[in-house]
């Protein structure tokens, strides 16, 4: 790679870390390639960019981006690298954990969702469980609407009792 190529890799790199408030690293080395092949094709499927890199690569262009602080990611750039951006925080990481029912890798190395920074495979568990802000916000409108519905529910069915009962004693008389 010349040194031109490698600055246009860096800049391109940079400009994907900027654009994504969510980077996952993955470890995906010795990986056969009809299964990265596969992951790629899940990745796709799920609307995941998978790329991998070189970590000198990577951490030149982690510092290139202005206004977001990847901490401790850059002390998890060994060995093989895997960078996957996505528009939904627990999307990759719930396709790691299905993909690593049948096989032993990609591991988790580290990822950042929006602002936050989540290093090692441990934290996979806590990934998984991440609501997408579509999600958060139909939690929040079932909240506000739970008051009012018990409300109305209250009058309504109060409302058919005192019917009732009326009806019960004009039919008696």
């Amino acid at each position: 790679m010349t040194r031109e190529e490698k600055a246009k890799y860096i800049d391109d790199l940079a400009a994907d870390l900027k654009a994504n408030n969510i980077v996952y690293l993955t470890d995906t080395a010795e990986l056969t390639v009809e299964t990265i092949n596969s992951l790629r094709r899940r990745c796709f499927q799920s609307n995941i960019q998978l790329r991998v890199v070189k970590n000198a690569l990577l951490e030149k262009a982690m510092d290139r981006v202005e206004g977001k602080d990847f901490g401790g990611l850059k002390d998890t750039l060994k060995g093989s690298t895997s960078v996957m951006f996505s528009e939904v925080a627990n999307a990759p990481a719930k396709l790691i954990a299905d993909f690593r029912k049948k096989n032993a890798k990609p591991i988790l190395k580290g990822a950042y969702i929006d602002e936050a920074v989540f290093i090692g495979d441990n934290q996979l568990v806590v990934l998984e469980n991440l609501k997408s802000k579509e999600e958060l916000v139909g939690e929040i409108i079932g909240l506000l609407q739970s008051p009012a519905k018990n409300v109305l529910s209250g009058l309504t069915g109060a409302g058919s009792k005192i019917a009732g009962i009326l009806k019960t004693l004009e039919e008696r008389a």
